[in-house]
């Protein structure tokens, strides 16, 4: 079933994914720092607490640690718990609690006990909130089996991913990159929820893939859109699932292309990029017209100026001249 499509913004869309799900289960819950009155630090719970209550949206110590692990005994304790870390670098200070007990519980205890947790998380950089505010560590948690790890790049997939997050009997990550809230995008108001492990095809086209995730999609997307007036036929796959990735998808669309440029806003050296490059290159290796390649942010911490922090990550002429120098020159 499908209805008029409307305009939002990501931030809207997430947080009436969010009012939904506390308005049609009990079990679910919110739980950060924040959460309640101030509404998170980007806004994304605001007014919720006013509606469902403190027992439900309820703020929480300074602590990652202590209210992941809240999050995961509530979970062990039948509830659906919705957890809200600032940013991808706070979550090291929780990293024991999703790594070492929520990643491992179920094969810990022979598939006696799930974790059916979600817990959302900022990730990326370009708002100039420096070092410690800004980085792209999905590919760590990519890394952990136990997880499924999930970044949704569209207002559409801000609403409708997390009901299927939420549904899934163990813990899944939900990036939500810092720069995408205030993105306006249409979505379908009863679309329902979607798969979380399929990569979606956002633009088609012949020449090259070019594959990317989170605030990427956007750049790849323009990146494609300036290819296209230099004869360049790009296609742009949104991953959207980082863990599990969605192989078929990926050597579907190169198989027809033979180039691909991965577009990864986290750094080159052991990044998510290298993953996507090798599973490329393994199953489409007899089809590819020369190496993958793959585009990442400088190996230094995200700058606070603007000036720097523009030139450390990838910007759309990056993707383009990347595409054109494997399109036009093999490498």
């Amino acid at each position: 079933m499908t209805g008029p499509e409307v305009e939002t913004t990501y931030r809207e869309a997430m947080r009436d994914a969010i009012r939904e799900a506390l308005a049609t289960d009990d079990r679910v819950i919110v739980l950060g720092e924040d959460v309640a009155d101030y509404g998170g630090t980007y806004a994304v719970t605001k007014g919720l607490h006013e509606e469902f209550g403190r027992d439900r949206v309820r703020n929480t110590p300074l602590s990652e640690s202590g209210f992941v692990g809240a999050g995961i005994g509530a979970a062990l304790g039948g509830l659906r718990p919705i957890v809200e870390i600032m940013t991808v670098n706070f979550s090291l200070l929780a990293l024991d609690q999703i790594v070492n007990t929520a990643a491992t519980l179920r094969h810990m205890s022979g598939g006696q006990f799930h974790v059916p947790l979600v817990i959302r998380m900022t990730t990326g950089a370009g708002r100039q909130l420096a070092a410690q505010h800004s980085h792209s560590l999905e590919g760590w948690y990519a890394h952990v089996p136990g997880l499924k790890v999930i970044a949704p790049a569209t207002a559409s997939d801000a609403r409708w991913m997390l009901p299927t997050a939420l549904a899934d009997p163990n813990p899944v990550i939900l990036f939500e990159h810092n720069a995408l809230y205030g993105e306006h995008g249409s979505i379908d108001p009863v679309g329902g929820p979607v798969d979380i492990t399929q990569a979606a095809i956002r633009r088609s086209g012949n020449d090259v893939s070019i594959i990317a995730w989170a605030g990427m999609v956007h750049k790849a997307m323009a990146a494609a859109a300036v290819l296209a007036d230099q004869g360049v036929d790009a296609e742009v796959i949104d991953l959207r699932s980082l863990r599990p990735l969605d192989a078929d998808t990926l050597a579907e669309s190169v198989a027809r292309t033979h180039h691909a440029v991965v577009v990864d806003e986290g750094w080159l050296t052991a990044g998510l990029n290298a993953e996507i490059a090798a599973l490329i290159t393994e199953r489409c290796f007899w089809t590819l017209d020369a190496p993958v390649r793959r585009l990442a942010s400088a190996e230094v911490p995200i700058p606070y100026a603007q000036h720097l922090e523009e030139h450390a990550i990838p910007q759309v002429d990056d993707i383009v001249a990347a595409v054109n120098r494997l399109v036009r020159d093999g490498v």
